[in-house]
């Protein structure tokens, strides 16, 4: 009796203190709950910061067409809706994350319970909620045991408190728009970009796979490095999909078998497209937000603040211009380099050993490691022995950019070998910029060759000459002038001396119609033509068309001795294209705020330059030049030089097209400009420094360098017939009083060699 009086006693003893760490673990539980939502823990997210979460959002660029031409971004994120995920993405989400999301009020007590006896090996058994609460308001983990658990505990009640303030939709798509991707891919919107190339919306099951599988670990299954892992990862996630029904067993098997189909779209600034465009803009907008405060007198963020940038530009020619240049271009820099063989002073010409060591002590100063090593306080002959130590760098090749060992001033003296260029669309009628291209790599030549730079027009100034004549004295394209040196003197323009100009070919005699003198830029013409309308006159007319850049008054502007640059050079332009009627260029549309309300609309500004006949009569010279002068290999395959790369393709445009090259002293720049009636383009091709050129016009000219590319870049616009480029004639005027139809005096099927376009003498 007495020993089971003993073992009942036992027992209840073993009751009693079963029932003392039930209900004391139960008790101890609630009130770590209780002391975490009283903040004993540390401070608790207000219910105005769970309503609005911080939140960093990109500022996003959209094109004309609506496309994201790029970001400027804190965190390249730019949330979006529940409505736009696929349900494959969620499913595979919630298949692999959290099994029972809709069931549980922000804690799977089930799943905890399972981390707990397994010591947390198969996961924490974190719900979505959790995992959000903690990339919104605990970040990541402590180290510290007693800390993490402490920290657990707020991430409990702030899941909590978000499954009572946000819909499970919404829980999702805030989860899925905070996650880091990495790569820049902040959010599920740049992950889809990024690694795909596509919306959210368009994901396919085995991306939404991949996706998710990322979740994980972002870092250690990186897909740019460890394709494998992210494939095993993402066949994880099709097995968790099928097991939870949402595919079948057989789809899984086969998408199992698939390559991840990775389409990488890098968005770093010197990324994607327009990327000299953006970089302009990105100043702009800095203006705009210090004129423009938030109705609270605050400023908007750039890069924190969500802004929707909606421009001109649009996003399919774009690309054809930036895949036009570059097409050319690499194909140019080849002959460049092959001619520069034969050259001991390579890339330079025209410049002594003095000179050239001049040169690349310039270019050393304006470096960035000059620059830094003087913060450092580095003396100047410590840092001019720093570029002559040779270290490892990664150098632009139009082959992709290569891995190399060379001193900073080798690789200076070899970026001075490349080709520069620059090319700029308006739609003249509406101002709209629809493309900027600024130079042939953003990443290595930063210098935007239509804003920043400017360089010598050369023949491509000569319509503005023919233009004021032609507005103020009403001379028909038909009317002739001597083809005879012409000299005016000194004291009529206050001159040092007097200017009397030659023609590049040095061939004279006889007269020539205007249309033909234009077409061949033939340069006593154009001398004798601003002497007729004072060169006053000309810069009148050529600021009130939009250029802003001092031009002296002086008669030596006939020939393009001013410098510009090529904004200003298409802006000028299109106001020949649009009836004499210059619109100011515009790069925006509207700025909208992260929740779509419009900041602010663009409006053009226009007023009238020239009369419409004028307008259309400049329209009909410019023709003459891609009929039968210095722009004739537009139409047909011409030309007799060894290398047909660099001088002339097959282009057989056949509509109308006003045009005009232009070439300056010794090569150092080739210019085309080129109108159809809705479209001006402008294209610049050099070095960067004027000593660096090709030996002779054959290659040299602008008809050879920098009209290759507006040529390829307008047959991929005319086959997109989406964009409805024009083809047609430029409209006549009804009441068109000057003589346009006049005979040709010149073979319209072969352009004179070395037309005075190609070397004016100033």
């Amino acid at each position: 009796m007495k020993k089971k009086k003993i073992i009942k006693n036992s027992f209840s003893g073993y009751i009693k203190w079963f029932w003392v760490l039930i209900l004391g673990g139960t008790a101890a539980v609630i009130l770590v709950f209780l002391l975490a939502s009283w903040g004993v823990f540390g401070a608790l997210p207000t219910f105005e910061e769970l309503e609005n979460p911080e939140k960093n959002l990109a500022s996003e660029v959209i094109s004309l067409d609506g496309k994201t031409l790029g970001k400027y971004a804190f965190e390249n994120r730019t949330p979006v809706k529940y409505s736009d995920l696929p349900q494959n993405l969620v499913n595979a989400l919630v298949a692999t994350e959290d099994e029972r999301f809709y069931e549980h009020s922000g804690i799977d007590f089930k799943a905890t319970m399972r981390a707990v006896v397994k010591l947390g090996k198969d996961g924490g058994g974190s719900t979505i909620t959790q995992q959000l609460a903690k990339l919104l308001f605990t970040g990541e983990g402590s180290k510290n045991l007693t800390e993490r658990i402490l920290q657990k505990f707020k991430e409990y009640v702030i899941a909590v408190r978000l499954e009572r303030q946000y819909t499970k939709q919404e829980i999702v798509a805030m989860y899925l728009n905070k996650y880091d991707f990495l790569n820049l891919a902040v959010g599920i919107r740049s992950a889809s970009r990024i690694y795909f190339g596509k919306e959210p919306i368009d994901l396919t099951v085995p991306e939404s796979a991949m996706l998710v599988g990322m979740l994980k670990n972002a870092s250690y299954f990186n897909p740019l490095r460890r394709k494998k892992l992210v494939k095993e990862r993402r066949n994880v996630v099709l097995s968790q999909m099928a097991k939870n029904n949402f595919i079948t067993v057989k789809v899984k098997d086969s998408l199992q078998k698939t390559d991840l189909g990775l389409d990488i779209n890098r968005e770093g600034h010197s990324d994607g497209h327009a990327t000299y465009f953006r970089e302009y803009l990105r100043d702009f907008m800095k203006k705009w937000i210090k004129n423009n405060p938030k109705p609270d007198g605050t400023f908007y963020n750039l890069h924190r603040d969500g802004l929707k940038i909606y421009v001109t530009i649009d996003s399919r020619m774009q690309a054809y211009a930036e895949g036009a240049m570059k097409t050319h271009m690499a194909n140019l820099q080849r002959v460049f380099f092959n001619e520069q063989k034969r050259n001991r002073k390579a890339p330079f010409y025209d410049l002594d050993k003095k000179q050239i060591a001049h040169t690349m002590l310039l270019a050393m100063k304006r470096s960035n490691r000059w620059h830094r090593m003087k913060k450092q306080g580095k003396k100047e002959k410590e840092i001019l022995a720093s570029f002559n130590k040779k270290v490892k760098m990664s150098v632009f090749s139009w082959k992709g950019d290569r891995d190399t060992i060379m001193t900073p001033k080798d690789s200076i003296r070899y970026y001075k070998y490349f080709l520069r260029s620059g090319l700029l669309s308006i739609e003249p009628q509406t101002g709209y910029i629809k493309a900027w291209v600024g130079g042939i790599n953003y990443k290595h030549f930063q210098f935007d060759a239509v804003k920043q730079q400017k360089r010598q027009v050369g023949s491509t100034f000569k319509p503005f000459v023919y233009a004021s004549a032609i507005n103020q004295l009403k001379l028909s394209p038909c009317y002739k002038l001597p083809n005879t040196l012409y000299t005016i003197p000194k004291e009529k323009y206050g001159m040092p001396e007097d200017w009397t100009p030659k023609n590049a070919s040095n061939k004279y005699g006889g007269e020539l119609a205007l249309k033909d003198a234009l077409a061949n830029s033939v340069n006593v013409v154009t001398a004798k033509l601003i002497d007729m309308v004072n060169p006053q006159t000309v810069v009148n007319l050529a600021k009130s068309a939009g250029i802003t850049s001092e031009i002296p008054a002086v008669p030596a502007i006939a020939l393009g001795s001013v410098d510009l640059s090529l904004y200003e050079m298409v802006s000028a332009y299109s106001t020949f294209a649009n009836k004499g009627l210059r619109i100011t260029p515009m790069m925006l549309v509207k700025i909208e705020d992260k929740n779509g309300t419009v900041l602010e609309r663009f409006i053009p500004n226009s007023k009238e330059v020239l009369s419409e006949e004028s307008a259309y009569v400049v329209i009909k010279l410019l023709e003459g030049v891609t009929e039968s002068g210095s722009g004739i290999r537009l139409r047909t395959k011409w030309g007799k030089y060894p290398d047909n790369v660099a001088t002339g393709y097959p282009y057989k445009f056949t509509n109308p097209i006003a045009g005009k090259t232009g070439t300056t002293q010794n090569q150092s720049d080739g210019w085309f400009m080129g109108i159809v009636p809705n479209l001006a383009t402008g294209v610049w091709v050099g070095g960067e420094d004027r000593s660096v050129h090709f030996a002779g016009i054959d290659k040299g000219q602008g008809a050879s360098m920098a009209l290759p590319i507006w040529a390829l870049y307008y047959q991929k616009l005319y086959a997109d017939k989406n964009l409805h480029i024009s083809q047609e004639e430029f409209e006549k005027p009804e009441k068109l009083t000057i003589q346009v139809d006049c005979d040709k005096e010149t073979d319209k099927d072969k352009p004179i060699e070395n037309s005075a376009d190609e070397q004016p003498e100033f």
